[in-house]
């Protein structure tokens, strides 16, 4: 069995499966982009290992550690035969220690070239934040609420660009309604193991497009390294008309639950303001999705605008669209990029 450190580890990750021995817990909580998890321990197990180690001692702990994993070893074997066709295999627990060495040994013998990652998760974690520090040459495409930014910048994505999808990864879109329609989001941690796995893939010397989000999106944060590059970067902000917005969210939000919508709705009340909530809501419930819209965009739009205005380092270079066409939209983008932008964002 190889031990490796993390760099080398990274790079063969790139077509080697990853298996994480740790918890279900643990692994639910962050693990590596694209592992699998094949725990030598369930959470309860480990809990009763742990609880032998803090209140009888280490060799009872370590018994007791052994006795769960020699009963498993089948199961072991099967679910690596299952999962795993390949002959060599990258594993890895929380420190690179007992549960990483054993399920190595055996994943081993059973015909298995193994790479043990040096420090285990624990290293990883330290790369992934250092990845957060380094410069990259961000671009920031901006907008208000309904401008289209996300589909435009997926388009963009398509056009030989370097794209980040912040809200992708975050699995939500950002403001009170973002959880419609996506799945859960991944833990805090797990987000960012996921943005810094995108990161590392691209260019960090040639333009990286993001969306212009806010520090949370949903229950996730964007790690505060990453988020102040975003902050000082120049940011395309798409001028759209109000009534092109409003039909693009009609469209986009008409097909969800409507008690989901009055929901969302209340859950901004405090800042809509009483008034606004009631009508708001009154229009959703006789379903005019238009004026339901327009009332809440009023607060989206002054929220974002106070927003920019406070943001003394970032330049914010208006762009007006009239197109509804997001091909089109995104080749404005990036064609006014090239022509006026060039110097910087090579």
């Amino acid at each position: 069995m190889n031990t490796i450190p993390i760099k080398k580890f990274l790079e063969l990750s790139k077509n080697k499966l990853v298996i994480d021995v740790r918890t279900p817990a643990e692994y639910d909580n962050g693990h590596f982009t694209n592992a699998i998890n094949i725990p030598v321990f369930s959470n309860s197990e480990r809990a009763i290992v742990g609880t032998k180690y803090k209140k009888e001692s280490r060799d009872t702990a370590i018994a007791k550690a052994l006795e769960f994993f020699a009963a498993k070893t089948d199961h072991f074997l099967d679910e690596l035969q299952l999962r795993s066709p390949a002959k060599e295999v990258l594993i890895y627990c929380w420190r690179g220690g007992f549960r990483s060495a054993g399920m190595g040994q055996l994943f081993q013998s059973a015909g298995k070239k193994v790479y043990r990652l040096e420090g285990g998760y624990k290293a990883y974690r330290t790369d992934v934040l250092s990845t957060f520090k380094k410069k990259y040459n961000l671009l920031v495409l901006g907008g208000m609420t309904g401008s289209g930014k996300t589909d435009i910048l997926e388009e963009i994505g398509k056009r030989n660009e370097q794209v980040i999808d912040l809200e992708g990864l975050a699995e939500h879109k950002g403001s009170a309604f973002g959880a419609l329609g996506q799945t859960d989001q991944p833990s805090i941690q797990q987000f960012e193991n996921d943005l810094a796995f995108h990161l590392n893939k691209l260019n960090n010397k040639q333009r990286i497009w993001v969306e212009d989000e806010s520090r949370m999106i949903g229950k996730v944060k964007i790690p505060d390294d990453f988020f102040k590059q975003i902050r000082i970067s120049k940011v395309i902000k798409l001028e759209v008309p109000l009534k092109q917005r409003i039909n693009r969210l009609e469209i986009d939000y008409a097909k969800f639950d409507k008690e989901k919508l009055i929901t969302s709705i209340e859950n901004i009340a405090r800042r809509l303001g009483g008034l606004n909530t009631k009508s708001a809501i009154a229009a959703l419930k006789q379903d005019d999705y238009h004026t339901s819209i327009d009332i809440v965009l009023a607060y989206y739009d002054k929220a974002y605008s106070f927003g920019l205005s406070k943001r003394a380092e970032q330049t914010v270079i208006p762009l007006k669209f009239e197109s509804n066409d997001i091909k089109i939209s995104a080749e404005k983008v990036i064609g006014f990029v090239k022509e006026n932008l060039t110097d910087k964002f090579c």
